[in-house]
């Protein structure tokens, strides 16, 4: 048995539908919410072996037919960029439609032979963080975590179609193991390159592995770095949707992918998986005072 699933449509569903938190509606004080969905793989990897919570991949048909109960509950597919436009209108300007935003980790080359044409067909929109070292000139491919990655000529293409594009770092190291003059390298030379390639500003970076929640000194030294590089938001692994109040350099995300059914995917868009970040946090709080050594999945 899946636990968050079992708790997400068992327990915290019902009690929003009795408390009157139906699809769509939020708690008082944090109305305005977007659910960012953290994607990385569209692909038929298995990934034997790895719990259902952790895994990366999302199948081809999976992923579609995520994407058509998106477009037949109502939601329309955005950038991050206009994801959070939106969320920081004011509520007398809002469209009343409801958006989603699709972010894709690390520019896996299955993103444009399986995810890409779903999205054109749907008219959605999306946002890629590339690891930028691995992002080759072509027509040769680099690979990262065992997937190959896309190349110069083919992010050029997917700009081209509206896709936006963040970095990811150059090399995706785990930071908060770096020096502070390794960090500020990471995200300057890999934002410059995006930016070089596609001739457009980058403004958006996604925290490669576990973001360090229980550091608040790291995550405050990040914000700076980030900060004068010229970026204007960060997206973590947190758990939740964004709220309109949120630090835009510490934004949560919902993870999905294959192992995730129709029921789980439409509550993690209704808020009723944001519970999960309570027991996330209070993990890795537990993690700081144990042994290194684990590494979290690309």
């Amino acid at each position: 048995m899946r636990f968050d699933r079992f708790i997400t449509l068992g327990i915290v569903k019902p009690a929003r539908w009795v408390s009157g938190l139906s699809a769509g509606a939020q708690p008082a004080g944090r109305e305005r919410r977007l659910p960012i969905l953290m994607y990385h793989s569209v692909s038929e990897d298995r990934e034997e072996g790895v719990a259902p919570y952790f895994r990366t991949a999302t199948a081809p048909r999976r992923f579609a037919e995520q994407m058509r109960a998106l477009r037949l509950a109502g939601w329309r597919a955005v950038s991050l960029r206009e994801g959070l436009a939106d969320l920081a209108m004011e509520s007398a300007a809002r469209p009343s439609e409801k958006l989603v935003v699709l972010t894709f980790d690390d520019g896996f080359g299955d993103f444009i032979t399986e995810a890409m044409p779903v999205l054109r067909k749907l008219g959605f929109r999306a946002t890629m963080f590339l690891t930028t070292a691995y992002v080759s000139a072509g027509p040769a491919r680099l690979s990262f975590c065992g997937r190959d990655c896309l190349t110069w000529p083919e992010v050029k293409g997917l700009d081209s179609e509206g896709i936006e594009f963040g970095s990811h770092t150059q090399n995706h190291p785990r930071l908060i193991d770096l020096t502070w003059a390794e960090i500020e390298s990471e995200v300057a030379v890999s934002k410059a390159e995006i930016e070089r390639q596609t001739g457009r500003p980058v403004e958006n970076f996604a925290y490669p592995y576990a973001f360090p929640q229980s550091r608040a000194d790291f995550r405050a030294r990040l914000r700076e770095v980030l900060l004068q590089a010229g970026y204007q938001a960060c997206v973590t692994t947190r758990i939740g949707c964004a709220a309109a109040d949120d630090d835009p350099y510490d934004l949560p995300r919902l993870p999905v992918n294959g192992a995730d059914d129709l029921a789980l995917f439409g509550a993690k868009l209704e808020g009723a998986y944001d519970w999960v970040a309570i027991p996330q946090r209070a993990r890795k709080a537990l993690a700081r005072f144990r042994s290194p050594g684990l590494r979290a999945a690309c």
